[in-house]
């Protein structure tokens, strides 16, 4: 009797539970069914006596919000039976085999689906519910859940919690906040800025500190969210605890779902999904190093390619990527009527509209791929060569225009790469002085941007970049074009603030001293006219502060990841004012903590920090282990 009646509840709940509503289940679109999962099979296979025991299930990786709309907002999380990623969906009589760690053998348990309930609300305590549901997730979609809360009010702080259907096994409590009205005043808001987090190389304290201070309402992460390398080929993590998942060069769906899951262990990452709603949008190493639209600097399609890469071609290692962050990421299903779109924008009430980008996947021309580099360097200015693909760029075009025309006070741009032109032949010597896989490699594309700013008279336009792994202010110009003058600024068209890693290394060393730093910057500040501050040394992030008078940048400066801490220095502050598209001087008020402006000075301060077990003393030439 007893076994009957648990059947007869798992029935009921799954009668009353939704498949489609979570968004997983049809990612990355409802375009792509290839991508996709056939809900009718997975629920054919369903065997409702084989249901979870509530008490076997975990949360294991928390909770995470994104892609927040004024009546909107997407929630996630993970739940299921073990905290290894699903083997791709192999199954053996509706069971999958899933692999323990721990006895070295491969275990298999019930592909029975995972009944969870969601709710959101604006108190801690989830009384005055807004929004509520219940959907599925399975190992089709690695146990994760992915879905919309609607009929919410703009502008306004919500928690929300999952748990496991009829149980008392719930999530942690997670914190998000949605967008104003396009057409709200909004007096101010905070974003918090990051790029490159590499698991090897350090721990994420860039990503906490922000929570610690509850210093910005969104967060906006522009790529390299993840690296694909094994261990040791980009950092040796076993020396800080800090080996990436799993230890090899990444390529199948079951790669790339472990290698999310273990850079969602690291607990800072973990509590800025938990209180901030993110914006993200990814760079090349989602997939791997230097993609374009035709394959990447390793996978060329090539036969060598194919069998380096275990059988995996191009393509499939693209979609086993896509999948999996579409799976992993609180991202929306932006619909993909061609290719891999994931450019979009944000309309923040009449304060700003954010533009998203996608330089990298979607359908970008041939870039450099370390033996090419002559020939790209040839090719730089060809008009041909789009960063975007034309489809994408006439969208972008459209949006600065509309967002003009719509009297938003502010255009911020969110692009993977450095917009700006910067001579670097300070490393890379006098033959092929700049980077050709960013913005200068592609130089018509980016001269038909600004023509299509300065032709058009929009104004306040602020570019926000990363992947370089080092910080970078410099005015908007149209060099060799229009008339700019570095002291005054005056001839910009707006700002660029491009921001250091999270942890990936300076580009110049990953143990490069203060000193041969600030050497470096003082000859790269010198070599570029509208560059007008660098830092090489510091990993960290930047805080953009948005009115409809200024937007202040404040870049800060994390002087130890090797292990967790919340130790930041704040390296810089900048200011643009509305109408001048120029950053105000004397820049950065004249003096920053580390780096060079073009005017000013630096003063350094030094620091002692003691753990307990160690002392750690960080001077401005060097950081040393006592």
């Amino acid at each position: 009797m007893k076994l009957q009646s648990l059947a007869l509840l798992s029935s009921v709940v799954l009668v009353s539970a939704n498949w489609a509503k979570n968004l997983n289940y049809r990612s990355p679109s409802d375009h792509h069914p290839s991508l996709g999962i056939s809900i009718h099979k997975v629920v054919k296979r369903n065997d409702p006596s084989s249901a979870w025991d509530p008490t076997k299930l975990n949360f294991t990786h928390g909770v995470a919000s994104g892609d927040p709309y004024p009546n909107s907002v997407i929630l996630w999380t993970r739940v299921g039976p073990s905290s290894d990623n699903d083997k791709s969906n192999v199954t053996v009589s509706g069971y999958v085999p899933l692999y323990n760690h721990d006895t070295d053998e491969y275990v298999t348990v019930s592909k029975a689906p995972v009944c969870v309930e969601w709710k959101i609300a604006t108190d801690k305590a989830l009384k005055n519910v807004a929004s509520s549901g219940k959907v599925y997730t399975s190992s089709d979609i690695d146990y994760t859940v992915k879905v919309e809360a609607c009929s919410l009010k703009p502008y306004t702080t919500y928690y929300y919690q999952f748990n496991v259907c009829n149980s008392k096994n719930v999530s942690p409590l997670g914190r998000t906040k949605t967008t104003p009205n396009p057409d709200d005043e909004v007096t101010n808001v905070g974003i918090a800025v990051y790029s490159c987090s590499n698991f090897p190389f350090g721990f994420f304290n860039a990503y906490g500190n922000p929570v610690r201070k509850d210093s910005v309402d969104y967060v906006i992460h522009l790529g390299d969210y993840i690296y694909e390398y094994k261990n040791g080929d980009y950092g040796w993590g076993q020396t800080i605890g800090r080996v990436p998942l799993p230890n090899k060069e990444i390529y199948s769906l079951y790669d790339y779902r472990k290698r999310l899951a273990t850079y969602r262990t690291d607990l800072d990452l973990l509590a800025s999904h938990q209180q901030f709603p993110w914006i993200p949008v990814w760079d090349d190493h989602e997939v791997s190093d230097n993609t374009y639209r035709d394959g990447a600097s390793e996978l060329n399609n090539t036969e060598a390619s194919f069998v380096k890469d275990g059988g995996v071609s191009v393509d499939q290692r693209k979609m086993n990527a896509v999948r999996a962050y579409f799976e992993w990421m609180p991202i929306r299903q932006v619909e993909m009527d061609d290719n891999l779109r994931i450019w979009r924008s944000f309309s923040i009430g009449k304060l700003f509209d954010l533009i998203m980008l996608d330089t990298r996947q979607y359908d970008r021309s041939i870039t450099d791929l370390y033996w090419n580099t002559d020939y790209v360097h040839a090719i730089s200015n060809d008009a041909g060569r789009s960063m975007m693909g034309s489809r994408q760029e006439n969208w972008f075009y459209n949006q600065l225009s509309e967002s003009a025309k719509r009297g938003a006070a502010w255009r911020i741009v969110g692009s993977q790469t450095v917009f700006s032109r910067l001579n670097e032949s300070v490393a890379y010597g006098n033959v092929n002085p700049l980077d050709y896989d960013a913005w200068d490699g592609y130089q018509s594309n980016r001269n038909r941007t600004l023509s299509h700013l300065y032709d058009n008279g929009i104004s306040n336009n602020v570019f926000i970049s990363g992947d370089s792994h080092a910080s970078w202010v410099s005015d908007v110009a149209w060099l060799d074009n229009k008339a700019y003058n570095p002291a005054t600024g005056n001839g910009a068209i707006g700002v660029e603030f491009a921001g250091s890693a999270v942890s990936s290394p300076c580009p110049y060393g990953a143990n490069i001293s203060m000193a041969l730093a600030h050497n470096a910057t003082q000859w790269l500040v010198a070599a570029n006219s509208e560059l007008q501050w660098s830092d090489l040394y510091y990993r960290g992030y930047y805080e953009l502060h948005i009115s409809a008078e200024q937007v202040e940048a404040r870049y800060f400066g994390l002087p130890i990841i090797i292990f967790r801490n919340n130790y930041e220095i704040s390296l810089a502050n900048f200011t643009v004012k509305s109408g001048a598209n120029k950053l105000t001087r004397p820049v950065g008020g004249g003096v920053v903590e580390s780096g060079t402006l073009k005017t000013g000075k630096t003063v350094q301060t030094n620091l002692t920090v003691d753990t307990g077990n160690k002392t750690y003393f960080i001077s401005h030439y060097d950081l040393a282990v006592l």
